[in-house]
């Protein structure tokens, strides 16, 4: 796979004002080592993994962020909206419906989907949407 064009700390914390702006909540990182970690294991499953698909590094930023916990509120809203614009960066649209997005990020966020289910359902729930 070519390199991917990776979510920045900045991005995902727009993300993540943007959901509290859209859904409320309360502003703010409650450990930021957790956030930073989240960011970090995709491109550290891109340098030392064998060839992750683009949907495999969105799991582990969706699974990271969800489970992390590293803002205050808006952590599993912050994590699908990460995995949809990284994919959307990546020529990729996610294709579900927002119920079966809830219950799927409560699931990853409680442990209940592991990483590789949820690369599954990207696999399962995204299309290609071409170069951008």
């Amino acid at each position: 796979m070519d390199e991917p064009r990776w979510l920045t700390r900045k991005i995902v914390d727009a993300i993540h004002a943007d959901q509290l702006k859209q859904h409320g909540g309360l502003p703010g990182a409650r450990d930021e080592g957790a956030v930073e970690s989240a960011l970090a294991r995709p491109k550290h499953l891109q340098t030392y993994g064998d060839d992750p698909s683009v949907h495999r590094l969105a799991a582990a930023y969706g699974a990271g962020l969800a489970r992390n916990h590293g803002y205050r509120d808006g952590n599993k809203r912050t994590a699908f909206m990460a995995m949809y614009v990284f994919l959307r960066f990546n020529d990729q649209q996610v294709d579900a419906k927002e119920a079966v997005v809830v219950d799927l990020m409560k699931a990853v966020a409680q442990g209940d989907c592991e990483e590789e289910e949820l690369t599954a359902w990207l696999d399962g729930h995204t299309v290609s949407i071409g170069a951008s």
